[in-house]
């Protein structure tokens, strides 16, 4: 378990470091758009398009950290209303359900997009880049949703199997 533990920490650090510095490029594109457009009265279509696919980039990171956190959006009204041992088992399940929908659809809805995406040749209008690998982030977000729901997963596990150092 301290091994997953370590995991965790990593994957978290790395997601919240890697969202600060795509945040920091949004902010940056966002300034120089409204700058080169209102005071140099040319706009940058570049920094628009980039800025487009940095806030998605953000949104899915974040998501993915979300899970991690285990701040996703949920009703908890059940939960509460159960014991420890039946809180452990509803965690599992909830997790489990969050593995198969990352898996299946972020991960391979993700893969297929990047597929047809680079296969067709289809770039940005304005950077001319692969739209491919802007889609990149849906399968890593995905493989990252999998890989929290699995350690909640196990934390699950081993509630129900020791229900004394839980309640701790």
């Amino acid at each position: 378990m301290m091994i997953l533990n370590r995991m965790k920490q990593v994957v978290d650090r790395t997601i919240a470091a890697f969202s600060v510095a795509v945040m920091v490029a949004l902010v940056v594109c966002v300034v120089w758009q409204v700058f080169s457009r209102y005071v140099l009265n040319t706009p940058s279509t570049m920094t628009d398009e980039l800025a487009r696919f940095l806030m998605i980039w953000v949104g899915l990171l974040g998501a993915a950290y979300t899970v991690g956190a285990q701040r996703h959006l949920a009703i908890d009204l059940l939960a509460m209303a159960l014991n420890a041992r039946k809180q452990a088992a509803l965690s599992i399940a909830i997790n489990l359900l969050i593995f198969l929908f990352a898996g299946l659809v972020i991960v391979t809805g993700g893969m297929k997009l990047i597929e047809k995406t680079l296969a067709t040749s289809q770039v940005s209008a304005a950077m001319q880049i692969p739209m491919g690998y802007v889609y990149l982030i849906l399968p890593l977000c995905g493989v990252i949703m999998m890989f929290y729901a699995l350690f909640f997963v196990n934390a699950g596990i081993q509630r129900l199997k020791h229900p004394q150092e839980a309640s701790r």
